[in-house]
């Protein structure tokens, strides 16, 4: 992680394809593309990659979980359960369509608790959101437990996912609906786009129009399509979609190269007293894009963040302290501040996140560290890494 470390020739072929032909835009003009569809190659091979019947393209991560949340008909004032540690996209996707973020306690496997889910469901919730931080699953079989005796829906944000599994199935595939971002620091990339999965056949077709202003893409006449329902633009371009092309017939290959350097780094690591690591469930296995591991409490964990930056081990993450992904830090959606009036429904519906005890994931965060695994590394640069590693950690919880 990210794929932008090995960009090449295959990159480089599928966009000149594109850029030969002049049709930078996914729909229309069928005379001038000399046969090349990447959005439509891209949406196909997903399928077969994540093993699902439906993939709709879009222009984000973020889009893809508006995209997902409108096309299962979720809207304002309904209530999503979702992690307290995220990217602020997660929320910010739920906002989008006027639903309500219900922020909820993780615990060791830096995902969400199913008990603290389980106390969160009331008559107003719709749908039960886990992420899959740091390239590794969530508690999904349990989840689908609490959504199928509540009739919830399970939509999986693995948007820092790509490639785990879950009981051998691709992380985004077994819950109702499935996103995925192609960021440019995604383990693959299309510089900019994400995707929705489904084996739904109403939210796919709903995915496809909503996604494109509501046409319903009938026919061969963009003018004359119909629409059916309402809809945004959040359409990916054929140069992304080439990229992404590209980069997820490289899927397995980034995998195996980080699934290495990983394994080097925990083996080190694993010498160190104190260090714990992340929980995996059982029956799950992790992309392998981040090292997470457990120092015995916040201040050996503050201790050896700080000695990891000044062994000049770059990549190593204090998510207690970050603006972006605990909420810790989220001040603006704790005063609601948006440089336009917000929804009713989410101005008196939000919970009070100002006063909210998050201490359980306090305890969990505060004693995390994770580290980002690259793919361009040497074998002589991540046995150094790892020398390194350990040895400023030993330094600093001696």
């Amino acid at each position: 992680m990210p794929g932008f470390e090995l960009f090449g020739d295959t990159e480089r072929k599928h966009l000149n394809d594109v850029v030969d032909n002049g049709v930078l835009m996914r729909y229309g003009f069928e005379g001038m593309r000399k046969g090349h569809w990447k959005a439509r190659e891209l949406e196909a091979a997903l399928c077969q990659k994540m093993q699902t019947k439906h993939a709709q393209l879009v222009s984000s991560g973020t889009a893809a979980l508006s995209v997902a949340l409108s096309s299962a008909g979720v809207g304002a004032g309904d209530e999503v359960i979702m992690p307290a540690f995220t990217f602020v996209a997660s929320f910010e996707s739920v906002m989008a369509v006027g639903a309500v973020p219900v922020l909820v306690d993780i615990d060791d496997t830096l995902t969400l608790d199913p008990v603290a889910v389980e106390k969160a469901v009331t008559a107003r919730t719709k749908v039960v959101m886990p992420v899959h931080m740091c390239g590794s699953s969530a508690q999904l079989k349990e989840l689908k437990a609490i959504c199928d005796k509540h009739g919830l829906l399970l939509l999986e944000d693995a948007c820092q996912a790509i490639g785990a599994t879950y009981e051998g199935k691709p992380l985004g595939s077994y819950g109702d609906l499935g996103c995925f971002s192609f960021d440019y620091v995604k383990t693959i990339t299309c510089g900019e786009g994400g995707a929705v999965i489904t084996n739904n056949d109403q939210y796919a077709q709903n995915a496809d129009h909503y996604s494109d202003h509501g046409h319903d893409h009938v026919g061969k006449d963009r003018g004359a399509e119909q629409h059916p329902f309402l809809g945004y633009n959040f359409r990916i371009s054929e140069l992304h979609a080439a990229v992404g092309l590209a980069q997820l017939s490289r899927l397995d290959e980034f995998l195996g190269i980080q699934k290495r350097n990983y394994t080097i780094l925990r083996e080190a690591l694993n010498t160190v007293p104190g260090i714990t690591f992340r929980r995996v469930p059982e029956g799950a296995e992790e992309n392998y894009s981040f090292l997470s591991f457990f120092l015995p409490d916040e201040s050996s964990a503050r201790k050896a963040h700080k000695a990891l930056g000044e062994a000049g081990v770059d990549g190593c993450f204090y998510w207690y302290d970050n603006n972006w992904h605990y909420v810790r830090q989220w001040q603006h959606l704790k005063e609601l501040k948006s440089p336009g009036k917000l929804p009713q429904e989410i101005s008196t519906g939000m919970p009070d996140y100002q006063n909210r005890d998050f201490s359980v994931s306090d305890a969990v965060m505060g004693r995390t560290i994770s580290v980002l695994i690259k793919l361009g590394w040497t074998d002589e640069e991540v046995n150094d890494r790892a020398e390194r590693m350990t040895g400023a950690i030993r330094g600093a919880i001696k």
